[in-house]
């Protein structure tokens, strides 16, 4: 825990009291703390306490005395945000996007891993608008910290407290110390669109964002691998200091930048769109319109996953993608096959959700002997960790 930057997010339940023991230690284990409170949980336990427990300003709202507190610029400066206590309606805030305050604000902004500690009477607990909310959060990638057993402020008795500050603190550190399983490993990640040029203002491309090999190679940063992403023409950028960001445009430069550093990569997951086609001449002037139509003579571009697959060494792995319109499976395992991957990643445009620009992807993983494993439609960080784990177990 020592140098990790935590955020604390603080709702309003009785269980806030518990905040002031938390705060100490996690400070006390070494974490920088920011502490965030809805304006509920001031009504439990007061912002100076906490701000002399965590050596910090307390933040309560998103403007406070004409200063905004920006909600971005925390979500990408935290190692780990912690929800503590999660009220049932905060729970039901996260997740369903509604961002009304400053703690859904950060956590919509979140980059890093979000924990959320829930704390309610034992009925509000096993409601099934609950229950479903706790799933779908799951779902999305956030970490569930388990209720305990015990008396309640009603004086029922069952499940429904927040879990003890020791136990939360031990999670943490236990998270951190799991999720350290690459360090030391070399990484190559391919990611976007390529764009192959017809003439100095013309291009063909494809609809890809990059989003997803992005978030795969912030999983693989955060647990400790050194990334190499080679990016597409994309909007998209991550200031993580694992990852080292080759931008390129066409398909033959993004061949080039991966072959070179195959060799020292331990791992390479290939969730590029790249053109099959580029066009066989490239106009050194913009095409001017002439006649009724305009054909294009395209070649073949160098396939980088079939290339990489014929040299590579028994202990490397390498990930493919494969997005699919019809024959979903059967074309992917014969791409799986085809290039040597040790496994693929299908997606189906069929999908509702799944595929490009979304946020939300929906994956099946096929590995050789016609195994495979289905997921539910996730948010692209929560399928990222899906597929790093898969890439862990491969590893073991």
């Amino acid at each position: 825990m020592v140098g990790k930057k935590i955020i604390l997010a603080i709702s309003g339940s009785i269980a806030a009291y518990k905040a002031a023991f938390l705060v100490r230690l996690l400070v006390k284990a070494g974490a920088e703390v920011q502490v965030l409170m809805t304006r509920a949980a001031t009504e439990f336990i007061t912002p100076l306490t906490l701000s002399t427990l965590s050596k910090r300003p307390v933040f309560t709202k998103v403007i406070a005395e004409e200063e905004w507190n920006n909600h971005v610029h925390l979500g990408l400066w935290a190692d780990a945000m912690i929800v503590a206590p999660a009220t049932a309606n905060t729970l039901a805030k996260m997740a369903n996007g509604i961002c009304d305050n400053i703690l859904s604000a950060v956590y919509l902004s979140a980059r890093c891993p979000v924990f959320f500690a829930p704390a309610m009477d034992l009925d509000m607990w096993r409601h099934p608008a609950v229950v479903e909310n706790v799933k779908r959060l799951q779902s999305f990638g956030n970490h569930f910290i388990p209720v305990g057993h015990g008396e309640l402020a009603s004086g029922l008795v069952g499940e429904g407290r927040m879990a003890e500050p020791e136990e939360i603190v031990a999670f943490l550190e236990q998270f951190f110390l799991e999720k350290k399983d690459f360090s030391g490993k070399k990484v190559l990640i391919t990611a976007g669109p390529t764009y192959e040029p017809i003439d100095p203002v013309r291009f063909i491309g494809n609809r890809s964002s990059g989003k997803m090999g992005l978030a795969i190679a912030e999983v693989f940063a955060e647990r400790g691998a050194q990334v190499s992403l080679i990016l597409g023409p994309s909007r998209l950028n991550t200031d993580h200091p694992g990852i080292e960001t080759i931008r390129v445009e066409t398909a033959q430069q993004m061949y080039d930048a991966a072959a070179s550093r195959f060799e020292t990569s331990d791992i390479a997951v290939l969730a590029a769109a790249v053109a099959d086609y580029r066009p066989g001449e490239i106009a050194e002037q913009k095409i001017k319109k002439s006649g009724e139509g305009m054909t294009l003579d395209l070649v073949r571009t160098t396939d980088i996953a079939a290339s990489l697959g014929k040299v590579k060494r028994s202990d490397q792995i390498i990930v493919g993608f494969a997005l699919e319109t019809s024959n979903e499976v059967s074309n992917a395992q014969e791409k799986l096959k085809k290039k040597n991957f040790d496994f693929i990643v299908l997606n189906s445009l069929n999908d509702q959700g799944a595929g490009f620009n979304f946020d939300t992807n929906k994956i099946t993983i096929l590995h050789r002997g016609n195994k495979r494993k289905d997921f539910e439609l996730k948010s692209k960080a929560g399928v990222a960790e899906d597929i790093v784990n898969e890439i862990s177990a491969i590893c073991q």
